[in-house]
């Protein structure tokens, strides 16, 4: 907890000076004694604010809703909802340009991202430079300049994996500065590679607090940096380094394995029951932004994911919006792909990432419901299932427990029609759990306190089986794939339908103030809709997910290969690792750079992505140059020509 107050209070302050190009002293003939300038970083105290500072760019993959614009959409697991105010990343519509219209004060414009990393950039060389030049004590040298290169290729990786190549910068700018041309994709991959590489060299074992950066998380990023570099969307030029980058990738996501446990059960990792609890320590996690309920830290980013995965309930009979349930943006509706990628009888990953079950938690007076009663459901049945009939919510599906007609009822099919996939339904979908949090103080709070997760267990290992699998090496891929499905098996004895989210936080002992405000209106259920939706017979047996071989792969996966019109041995192998990393990292900021790094972006949002479709080109696998640079650097002393823009900008765009 210390570490993260020291973290952000200081942010302010740091930010304004890493910002400003000159002194107040160039125009004003007065003495500054309250105003620190860049001067401040060449100072021991300066250096270790600035290293603290530095975490604070972690903050913004969490921070509004560039986070899940960028990642998300666009793809095959999520569209747009109920709310359009980022709909042009989803859609690649004509408004998806180098210089986006915004919507509303919600809309992620073209250059956000863009700038947060070379903010980020800027700082992080700031750091290295004045720590290698004014720091004696040798071992907080070492962990000083071993941050600012992660930092620094942590961002540039974010950048390529987005535009392709980009300008490099490896000095700090403490002017303005214009004249910049974009490097080389090779050339950032080389810069990125050596960062991670000295960061490697110098960063710690282990975590003097909770989310400083280790020698694991350059490790795992090195894995997944030399991944990217030997991935399809690079190969006009990666020929002559694709061997020796998977045999370095396997070599340090093999160590990260070593070093590391995944979570017991899957579960773990998104049962949030307090601010910085139990589960914001796992072994698993390998690198997290820090958040804390702490006001005085807040600063400019919040963590704001909570708000944007879940489906409308508070207009839904017997029901009102409260904190365990989420505010929600609804920014995000679940594909169909993303129910039925998994198999929903013995994946238990399906039923602890999606929440299907709200208690009604406003009755109404003259009605026989009460506080805790099941108040909607959502069933996620497959298409020949013809138990459900009606329009709007589905009408009499009674509650076993309590005998009484379920209020709210959405299933996925209904009379042989893909009921919840209809333009009708864009807000209501079963939505992901993972960032829930019922931890904030008011229904309305938009900054939330969860952690942000950003590099775990289960990520290495999918990691190093798809490295296996461009090797040719099947076994060790399977072997790797296997380690992360026996997780997500059914134990024996596992009640399968128990369910937790982060909304379990909203509780007098761990919320007592958010509690008090709100009474005992809570909407969090304790249950899933498991036997409700596959119609089995109740049983506590465990389950077992191996796979044998890439030829034989289950029916879900056989059916999405299918589609998708894959036959070869490489393109199944790899179509099942993609599968498996749906499953495993459903919603967690990974897909469109999964899917665009593989150059698979446009087949698979075709193929289930329904407001996608239509506009995707082979273009869209890069993000479009900012307008915003283009318009402002120049070549020569002289604005860029419309010639040269085009020179600098990405094809298409």
């Amino acid at each position: 907890m210390q570490f993260r107050k020291s973290l952000y209070t200081k942010v302010l302050a740091l930010s304004v000076l890493i910002g400003s190009g000159s002194s107040c002293a160039d125009y004003l003939e007065e003495e500054l004694t309250t105003q620190r300038t860049t001067e401040y970083f060449s100072t021991e105290e300066g250096i270790e604010d600035l290293a603290v500072g530095l975490y604070y760019n972690l903050r913004f993959h969490f921070g509004y809703e560039w986070a899940f614009a960028t990642t998300n959409y666009g793809t095959d697991e999520f569209r747009t909802g109920g709310d359009a105010s980022n709909g042009m990343w989803n859609s690649y519509d004509g408004n998806f340009t180098s210089l986006i219209t915004p919507v509303n004060v919600n809309t992620a414009m073209a250059n956000t991202l863009w700038d947060a990393m070379y903010m980020g950039i800027n700082s992080a060389n700031l750091l290295i430079q004045n720590a290698e030049a004014n720091i004696t004590d040798e071992a907080a040298k070492n962990v000083y300049m071993g941050e600012g290169y992660f930092m620094r290729a942590f961002n540039y990786l974010k950048l390529v994996r987005q535009y392709g190549g980009v300008p490099l910068k490896t000095e700090p700018s403490i002017t303005v500065e214009r004249e910049f041309t974009r490097n080389s994709a090779q050339e950032v991959m080389e810069q990125v590679i050596s960062d991670f590489n000295a960061a490697y060299n110098l960063l710690p074992p282990s975590a003097s607090v909770p989310g400083k950066i280790t020698k694991d998380a350059a490790a795992h990023f090195l894995a997944k940096a030399f991944l990217f570099r030997a991935s399809e969307i690079n190969d006009s030029w990666n020929g002559g380094t694709k061997v020796a980058d998977l045999e370095a990738g396997m070599r340090f996501a093999e160590e990260v394995i070593a070093n590391r446990t995944l979570a017991p059960d899957f579960a773990d990792l998104w049962n949030y029951t307090a601010v910085d609890g139990p589960n914001e320590s796992l072994n698993e996690i390998i690198l997290a932004a820090q958040f804390t309920s702490d006001r005085s830290t807040r600063g400019t980013y919040g963590n704001q994911i909570h708000l944007y995965y879940l489906s409308q309930y508070l207009n839904l009979p017997h029901m009102t919006r409260d904190i365990a349930g989420g505010r929600e943006y609804q920014r995000l509706r679940t594909n169909y792909y993303s129910y039925f990628v998994y198999d929903r009888v013995n994946d238990s990953r399906f039923w602890k990432s999606f929440k299907t079950k709200y208690a009604i938690n406003n009755p109404a007076a003259d009605s026989d419901y009460e506080l805790g009663d099941l108040g909607v459901m959502y069933i996620i049945n497959d298409p020949e299932d013809n138990r459900f009939a009606g329009e709007g919510s589905l009408s009499k599906v009674t509650d076993p427990e309590t005998g009484k007609v379920i209020p709210s009822v959405f299933a996925t099919y209904a009379e042989g029609r893909a009921y919840l996939d209809s333009d009708g339904f864009q807000n209501r979908f079963a939505p992901l759990n993972k960032f829930i949090d019922g931890s904030r103080e008011a229904v309305g709070d938009g900054i939330g306190y969860r952690d942000g997760i950003l590099a775990r267990l289960a990520d290495t290992y999918l990691t190093a089986a798809e490295i296996a699998i461009r090797q040719n090496d099947y076994a060790t891929a399977l072997n790797y794939i296997n380690a992360v499905r026996d997780r997500a098996e059914y134990k024996a004895g596992e009640d399968r339908s128990a369910y937790t989210d982060g909304g379990a936080a909203y509780n007098p002992e761990s919320n007592p103030a958010g509690y008090a405000s709100f009474g005992e209106r809570n909407s969090f259920y304790a249950g899933n809709s498991y036997y409700e939706s596959n119609n089995i017979p109740e049983t506590t047996e465990p389950t077992d997910l191996t796979i044998t071989s890439f030829s034989d792969l289950p029916a879900e996966d056989e059916a999405i290969i299918q589609t998708l019109g894959y036959t070869s041995d490489y393109d199944r192998a790899l179509a099942f690792l993609l599968n498996e990393r749906s499953r495993e990292l459903m919603g967690e900021f990974y897909r469109w750079e999964d899917l665009s790094r593989t150059l698979t972006l446009v087949d698979r949002a075709r193929a289930f992505n329904k407001q996608a479709a239509p506009n995707i080109q082979p273009r869209h696998n890069l993000r479009p140059i900012p307008q915003t640079h283009l318009d402002a650097i120049q070549r020569g002393g002289a604005a860029l020509t419309p010639a040269q823009k085009t020179e600098e900008q990405n094809p298409g765009y």
